[in-house]
């Protein structure tokens, strides 16, 4: 099976780009979301931003999807941040997801042929990415990455003493609010490559792969973003593969998640086997003692 093989096609090669610039992006975000235990903000997200999606479509079709989910990601962030003043995060989110999702429903139903649109919507087509989208895919991840590179400090006092970090002075609802929208931009990044329903994978497994294999968050960052990147990239080769070798018609998008998740399965391994020796070196050092 060859790694490069596969993408001296133009498209293939828009696909890989665009899977490595979401595996950073994801890795990155990813890591901030495992800290602050917002997995279920992130599934969230996917799916109240399908208004947006829809609404962009009918409006300037491909073109106006990543306008329409960026809108609509941008005012579920500050709506959330507000609703969770006032009740608590999970109650506001199941309310801002079922009334968006049901929304955006409404909306695709109002086409003839919307059982393909939806298809699409759901489970994404990176295969079909253009220049203009992956500039655009590549403009959101840098600009979220500097920004949580700029507020890491403050993020990380949130995260681990949110009273302290009060107390200190930080804006938290402030911060939420960043953290919320940073989150509601790697969802829009990457729904159109891998859809509403598989974009959390591509939050949570790179960035939860590297914490089981390392302690230190100067390690389990930059190693969420390799994972999430050589995901893209085997995923890509395995869909590939399979078309071309053997006929089977594997979605690029789908495929790729459950390379991600082997990973996962791989680091877990990896982990056991890391923690059995820190054990046995403590215990040798524990006799040695003695």
């Amino acid at each position: 099976m060859s790694l490069i093989e596969p993408f001296q096609t133009p498209f293939m090669a828009r696909a890989l780009a665009e899977l490595i610039i979401l595996g950073v992006l994801g890795g990155t975000v990813g890591v901030v979301v495992l800290l602050r235990r917002l997995a279920f903000l992130s599934d969230a997200l996917s799916h109240t931003i399908f208004p947006g999606v829809v609404a962009g479509y009918l409006l300037a079709g491909e073109d106006g999807v990543f306008w329409g989910a960026l809108a609509a990601g941008i005012a579920t962030a500050a709506l959330l941040t507000l609703l969770t003043r006032r009740v608590a995060q999970d109650a506001a989110l199941a309310l801002l997801l079922t009334t968006l999702f049901a929304a955006g429903v409404v909306l695709v139903s109002r086409r003839s042929g919307y059982a393909s649109d939806l298809t699409a919507f759901l489970f994404g087509r990176v295969l079909t990415v253009t220049p203009e989208q992956l500039w655009q895919t590549a403009a959101v991840a840098a600009v979220v990455i500097a920004l949580l590179a700029a507020l890491r400090r403050p993020l990380l006092l949130r995260a681990f003493d949110p009273v302290g970090a009060e107390a200190a002075g930080v804006r938290v609802g402030l911060l939420d609010l960043v953290v919320n929208v940073a989150v509601a931009l790697t969802v829009v990044a990457a729904v159109r490559a891998v859809g509403m329903v598989l974009v959390i994978a591509l939050l949570i497994v790179p960035a939860a792969a590297a914490r089981v294999l390392s302690d230190r968050l100067t390690v389990i960052v930059p190693l969420a973003c390799l994972i999430g990147a050589a995901g893209g990239w085997l995923g890509l080769v395995v869909s590939w593969e399979a078309s071309i070798g053997y006929g089977l018609r594997l979605a690029s998008g789908g495929t790729v998640v459950l390379v991600l998740v082997a990973m996962y399965g791989l680091a877990q391994a990896a982990g056991l086997v890391r923690r059995r020796v820190r054990l046995g070196r403590a215990r040798t050092g524990l006799e040695a003692v003695q």
